[in-house]
């Protein structure tokens, strides 16, 4: 390697570890400012937070490196040119293409390991993070409880607040509880409502008292004798305070280390993925040609015969296809009809909002897949935005390069969210959702690249303004002719 070369790739690399450990830094933050109210209040231990930041430290990579790349190139290559060292560069013969040979040897090395962090790392380190969270978050019986939907506590109880309070977040709002049945186990017989709550446990004690008060306590009261449970007997009392002893012997026990059986796109290599989205195709398809079949069996036409046509019911010309039966089939065929509309309009509803979440993993899947690919042809072309936009502008350092390659990573970083967001919904195909924002990207970097080896600048406004006069001169002449 020569020593342009070199100095060159040195250059690069001090300021893209810089600018990687720095902004990994500001993510991490970020994380952390997301997730708090799954850490805080939990007593863990300092490794158990630490494990957690390491575990999400591998989902950053696919946002933290392209910016990282954007911003070193625009930095090192501004700097270059502000410094007038590319023009000692190209006074000896070297273009921008050569300079920037062993940069791009290092880019190309760089995508190729990003996809294979991608396909290998970032799924596992997924998988541990879920795990981790569902770990952390039973840690805390008041934290598994969430203001406005039901939480399950134990196998016993499903409770639901409107409003928590307290240092611990142990005094509670507007308390509804569902009660299963030992015996029963199958459903809700029990149903207790109050105004106010309390969570209250001694320390190291697996009991967790929770203490009502001002409230109702309904039951509905099952019995063998099919007829007296036609009455839906119950009964009803009110209390002004009333205390549930919670066992927690399984909810203390909980490990942080513990695997789960949990799965999800991200958890995913490519391997994977590809027999995931055969697999969800495949029921798809099943799914779609049981439901069409389905529902022409529920149209009837199946059950009417030849046979059923009356021989006295044929009029030469006829306004309707009723009038071939006779009053009596005419009847039976429009209540056919009227209930055969009313279950298909409540099938197709239902359907409908299930086939909708079949579409939306499927495509999330196959967007996963895609973005593993992405990524590798990202930093190569965001590299080739950057590099030659700093050689264009002329100016190196956090100033000026920083807002660029943030307003450029933005614009990037937002058409791809949009573009999935759109994809999961079936409005636009996830292979077109995950290559948009770096297929505008590219000829982006071909134009910059093309303007900074030819010396040109981002906007030639005095060539502009010839044009227009030019085009201005040729129809005043016109016009004087």
């Amino acid at each position: 390697m020569k020593i342009l070369d070199r100095y060159i790739l040195v250059t690069f690399l001090k300021t893209f570890v810089s600018v990687f450990i720095i902004l990994m830094l500001i993510f991490v933050l970020q994380t952390i400012w997301l997730y708090i109210s799954e850490l805080a209040g939990k007593d863990l231990d300092v490794w158990i937070v630490l494990k957690f930041l390491w575990y999400v430290s591998p989902r950053l990579i696919p946002l933290v490196l392209p910016l990282t790349i954007l911003v070193t190139s625009l930095m090192v290559f501004g700097s270059f040119a502000e410094k007038y060292e590319f023009a000692a560069m190209k006074s000896t013969g070297i273009s921008l293409q050569r300079a920037m040979g062993s940069v791009i040897g290092f880019i190309v090395i760089l995508a190729i390991t990003a996809f294979f962090f991608a396909n290998n790392v970032i799924p596992y380190s997924e998988y541990k993070w879920q795990n981790l969270r569902r770990n952390i978050s039973q840690f805390q019986p008041s934290m598994v409880i969430s203001e406005g939907q039901f939480s399950q506590i134990g196998d016993m109880f499903n409770i639901k607040v409107e409003e928590k309070s307290g240092d611990r977040d142990q005094f509670l709002k507007d308390v509804v509880i569902h009660k299963k049945n030992e015996t029963r186990p199958n459903g809700n017989f029990t149903v207790i409502i109050a105004d106010n709550g309390e969570l209250a446990s001694e320390e190291g004690s697996n009991t967790l008292s929770l203490i009502l008060k001002q409230g109702n306590y309904y039951e509905d009261i099952q019995t063998n004798n099919a007829t007296k449970q036609k009455g839906e007997p119950f009964a009803k009392s009110y209390f002004d305070e009333y205390a549930i002893n919670i066992d927690l012997t399984e909810l203390n026990n909980k490990d942080v280390d513990k695997e789960n059986d949990l799965n999800n796109q991200n958890m995913y290599n490519i391997s994977e993925l590809r027999v995931e989205i055969d697999s969800l195709s495949d029921s798809y398809s099943k799914d779609i040609e049981a439901y069409t079949k389905n529902m022409y069996y529920r149209s009837g036409v199946e059950k009417l015969q030849e046979n059923q046509i009356a021989e006295s019911a044929q009029p030469p010309a006829i306004s309707s296809i009723l009038e071939i039966y006779n009053p009596t089939q005419q009847l039976q065929i429009v209540k056919l009809a009227l209930n055969n509309a009313k279950g298909t309009l409540q099938t197709v509803d239902a359907k409908k909002v299930e086939f909708k979440s079949k579409t939306k993993r499927l495509n999330k899947t196959e967007i996963a897949l895609h973005e593993k690919y992405a990524l590798g042809f990202a930093c190569i072309i965001l590299f080739f935005v950057g590099a030659p936009l700093g050689a264009i502008i002329r100016k190196g350092g956090m100033g000026l390069p920083m807002v660029v390659a943030i307003t450029l990573f933005l614009t990037y970083h937002f058409i791809g969210i949009f573009a999935k967001n759109s994809a999961e919904d079936g409005t636009m195909h996830p292979f077109i959702a995950s290559w948009i924002s770096t297929g505008i990207m590219f000829p982006l970097s071909i134009w910059l690249t093309y303007r900074a080896t030819t010396d040109q600048g981002i906007f030639d406004f005095d060539s502009f303004m010839q044009r227009i006069k030019r085009l201005l001169g040729i129809k005043k002449k016109k016009k004087s002719e």
